[in-house]
């Protein structure tokens, strides 16, 4: 049963406008201009006379953030601003169940409320163009469908708990390295097909009532300030009527953020701007400089009426709203809620002879290696970094699971970056002084002997790994893990690697280790969902929501060169470096089935503890005739296997022939069923014109083409179980 989101804000429209016109009345300029800017790190100012509240923001989308100061980043001190850690969303998408994205929105939004919080700045969209990008575990994967469908449950729990959703960043933030700086450029038909149709659907489908504008440019124009991204495509094409909030020092003009669409300018600097005056925010951008040309006759107050309107609704919409929950935080069913959503999420890459589920039975040894395995990950990686209230570690989940009698032992195996202090926050203290080599001696030692191997490693959220600001060097793992890991194969080849990332990485010895699980980022129940999982307590059902490639080239933005920029700007220190997306449509498995590469682990693969049969696929018509048309394709899935368990059932799109280049199958459809031993249930999906649709530059809309069309059912993108044709008249 689908979760019931009932809105909270289930407000009059015609009332809320009939507020915001009568508020404008009687607001002077002055206080027009104070809710359009920043006053502290996360407010902006409301109106007390007219009992106005200011507008509270944080970060997301993953938990509620800390307090800070309200001039800086460290962390304010408080004692009860400890929250529930949920799963990043890369875990959220490979879970391909909008039942969680809803769960997930409702549960976050609560917490939020209860932090008295208006504004929570997610969920991210952005699509995953290269592995590489620092932040791309925020986000849901390569795929537009995917991020579009799931975004939109998510929107709906947040808000139903009078919480904004900021849907960010809008548009084309596919990469952290110079991301103040980067000048992207692609065609239309991109931009439309894979960048923007998530960001359609928070608006369109999902209602959210903020969006976040993104720190790059865009054709020539930085997104905070660009017309087109920001009222001819999201206001005029999409009828978006929420408030357009600047991500923090994302305006650079005045003349420019007036004219172009942001309506509040928050903002990371406080002392850059201040001139000798002792606030700095009022120096913002869109405030007293704002305000001295209105004063001085140089622009008017259309625009103005009109971003403060906007800021309005989305103080009455939040701050103001009436039907508002009281919200809760750390209560048991958001922790049960984040260790269900990872427990869905993690993905079964590989299970050569079956060796997980792990045989827990009395007499076992269980050697567990790597830093991963105690190292907490809700501190670090920028703004999504939070102060959990607990967070279970892998070792310790392992530990508490085993059965009586069995033995678990731990060895690091390796240290990664020290950091003792995040944003005046202090962490983990795990240092370790011991040299590499004798790290890697005492983990080969202990793995010698053992019935399992858990390797718990991957990335960390530090820079250069998963981290905002910064990018990845390399698609392979850090601190010589690929080495300690062939070290430990030569010892005791019963190695089960768990994987944590936001991101791919490379697995040179993969033919050689029998089962890759990959875990992500994963909260505060971490460790939990990782034994349930391991030892069989879950019967995993996640699914890649992003190709996992063999080596960095084979990726497209890197096979053609254009990652991360234009290479003679970058040279010369250029000011901002263009980067034109020649990629085009063909991003993540669009690419890989074009040129026929050979993924490590492609998109949407995901294995079971149980096995599942399809049946031949099948039409409720062959022919699509008028505009209204559609038709079903269902198909019968049965549970091979002796254990209950859930797959996602996926259907792509094949078009046979088109006027122009199109992707040799696209996602257009999925569904999770869960099965018993045996049981066998029918999965269907409805296919429309917008199904068949590319867009097409010249004539800047979307068409159908008429013609053979083929519908793709299968376990993955590269596990097609059957197809059959219709056509499009």
């Amino acid at each position: 049963m689908a979760l019931a989101i009932v809105p909270a804000a289930a407000t009059d429209t015609a009332a809320i406008e009939a507020s915001v016109a009568d508020a404008l009345s009687r607001m002077t300029t002055e206080e027009k201009i104070g809710v359009i800017h920043a006053q502290s790190k996360f407010s902006s100012a409301g109106v007390p006379r007219l009992g106005i509240p200011e507008l509270w923001c944080t970060d997301g989308p993953h938990g509620v953030r800390p307090e800070v100061f309200w001039d800086q980043w460290n962390q304010a001190g408080w004692t009860n601003d400890s929250v529930t850690a949920f799963p990043a969303l890369t875990c959220l998408a490979a879970t391909w169940n909008p039942e969680m994205a809803a769960l997930y929105g409702k549960s976050v939004g609560e917490e939020a409320r209860y932090r008295e919080k208006d504004v929570l700045l997610g969920p991210g969209v952005n699509i995953l163009r290269t592995p590489l990008n620092g932040r791309n575990f925020e986000y849901m994967g390569e795929d537009p469908y995917l991020a579009a469908t799931m975004v939109v449950p998510y929107i709906q729990g947040v808000q139903s708990n009078g919480v904004a959703t900021c849907v960010k960043h809008y548009a084309l933030n596919n990469q952290e390295h110079r991301r103040h700086y980067t000048d992207v450029d692609l065609s239309d038909r991109a931009l439309y097909e894979i960048y923007l149709p998530a960001f359609k659907a928070a608006v369109t489908k999902g209602g959210t009532w903020s969006i976040m504008s993104s720190y790059n440019l865009y054709r020539g124009t930085h997104v905070c300030q660009n017309k087109r991204l920001l009222q001819d495509i999201l206001r005029d094409e999409w009828g978006f009527d929420g408030a357009v909030i600047s991500d923090w020092g994302g305006v650079h003009d005045t003349d420019q953020a007036i004219a172009h669409g942001v309506d509040i300018e928050y903002g990371s600097w406080t002392d850059g701007l201040s001139q000798g005056t002792p606030n700095a925010y009022d120096n913002y951008y869109l405030a007293y400089p704002y305000l001295k040309k209105i004063k001085s006759g140089e622009v008017g107050t259309e625009e103005l009426d009109r971003k403060a309107a906007n800021a309005l609704r989305l103080i009455m919409r939040t701050a103001m709203n009436p039907y508002k929950p009281t919200g809760s935080l750390n209560s048991p069913e958001h922790v049960a809620a984040a260790r269900r959503i990872a427990g869905e999420g993690i993905v079964l890459l590989k299970n050569d002879g079956g060796l997980l589920p792990l045989d827990l039975s009395a007499g076992k040894r269980i050697a567990v290696i790597g830093e991963n395995a105690i190292k907490m990950m809700t501190c670090g990686g920028g703004s999504s970094s939070l102060k959990a209230r607990r967070e279970v570690s892998p070792l310790e989940a392992l530990r508490a699971r085993a059965g009586e009698g069995v033995e678990v032992v731990y060895a690091r195996g390796y240290v990664g970056d020290p950091v003792m202090e995040q944003d005046g926050l202090k962490v983990q203290d795990i240092s370790d002084g011991r040299s590499t080599e004798e790290l890697m001696d005492e983990a080969v030692k202990t793995a010698a002997g053992a019935d399992y191997v858990i390797f718990v490693g991957g990335l960390n959220k530090r820079p250069h790994q998963d981290c905002e600001d910064a990018d990845r060097e390399s698609l392979s793992l850090p601190y010589g893990q690929d080495e300690l890991i062939e070290r430990i194969l030569a010892v005791n080849p019963r190695l089960v690697y768990v994987n944590i990332s936001g991101n791919p990485v490379a697995m040179p010895w993969v033919k050689r280790v029998p089962a890759v699980v990959q875990a992500w980022f994963i909260g505060s129940e971490a460790g939990n969902a990782i034994a349930d999982v391991l030892s069989g307590d879950v019967n995993p059902s996640g699914k890649l929501p992003m190709t996992f490639p063999v080596r960095l080239e084979d990726v497209a933005a890197h096979s053609i060169g254009e990652y991360p920029g234009n290479a003679e700007a970058i040279a010369n220190k250029c000011d901002t470096v263009p980067e034109y997306y020649r990629d085009d449509i063909f991003v993540g498995y669009r690419h890989f089935d074009k040129d026929k590469i050979a993924p490590l682990f492609p998109f949407g693969h995901g294995l079971s503890y149980t096995t599942f049969s399809y049946g031949k696929p099948q039409l409720s018509k062959t022919e699509l005739a008028d505009a209204d048309d559609t038709l079903t394709v269902s198909v019968d899935v049965t549970n091979t296997g002796s254990r209950a368990g859930s797959e996602i059932v996926q259907l792509y799109i094949t078009d046979e022939k088109s006027s122009l280049p199109r992707p040799v199958k696209e996602l257009k459809g999925f569904g999770k069923v869960h099965l018993q031993p045996g049981e066998t249930r029918t999965v269907e999906f409805t296919v429309d014109r917008e199904s068949l649709s590319y867009f097409d530059d010249a004539r800047h809309c979307w068409v159908a083409e008429p013609g053979r069309f083929r519908a793709l059912v299968g376990a993955s993108s590269r596990d097609i179980r059957g197809n059959v044709p219709f056509t499009l008249k």
